[in-house]
């Protein structure tokens, strides 16, 4: 494989754009890092795995992947040797790191309330759903623990709530 083949493929995956870091290439999801090339030397390409994911791939092909000295390897940093690398044995890394990265993002994204989420539907369902009817107007049928026929949060109240 190819420095341009793997340029190639990471930036294959959505919302990736190639960036420069450190005197080498980078391929970035939402700003953030997820595989470089150029690392440790020119015939080296670098993916961010988790520990986990690094040890499944350094045992099945460990011509190909080699985690990175020190606390960056420790953290799941993995060395891809571009030499050894076939596409049907780097494209999962690749994935797997672009999905650990993009997902990370994505959460900090929601949790920091940055990410519109999908609206729910409008309409005449949203009022039957809220009376307890499914949305095709019949009631779902009771559970055991709520046949007393109260809510099921009075029922529980009631279990728990000495005061009641």
């Amino acid at each position: 494989m190819t420095a341009d083949h793997f340029r190639r493929l990471a930036l294959s995956f959505p919302e990736t754009s190639e960036s420069r870091h450190m005197h080498h290439p980078d391929f970035r999801v939402r700003g953030n890092i997820f595989a470089t090339l150029g690392y440790p030397s020119e015939r080296w390409g670098m993916v961010k795995l988790t520990p986990a994911q690094q040890t499944k791939f350094v045992i099945a092909h460990p011509d190909v992947f080699v985690p990175a000295n020190g606390a960056w390897g420790r953290a799941g940093a993995t060395t891809v040797n571009l030499r050894a690398a076939r596409k049907s044995v780097l494209l999962p890394a690749l994935d797997a790191a672009w999905g650990n990265v993009a997902l990370k993002g994505l959460a900090a994204q929601l949790k920091a309330g940055t990410v519109r989420r999908r609206s729910r539907s409008s309409g005449a369902i949203r009022p039957r759903l809220r009376a307890g009817l499914t949305s095709r107007g019949a009631r779902p049928p009771l559970s055991p623990s709520s046949r007393s026929g109260r809510p099921r949060s009075a029922q529980f109240r009631s279990e728990f709530d000495p005061n009641q």
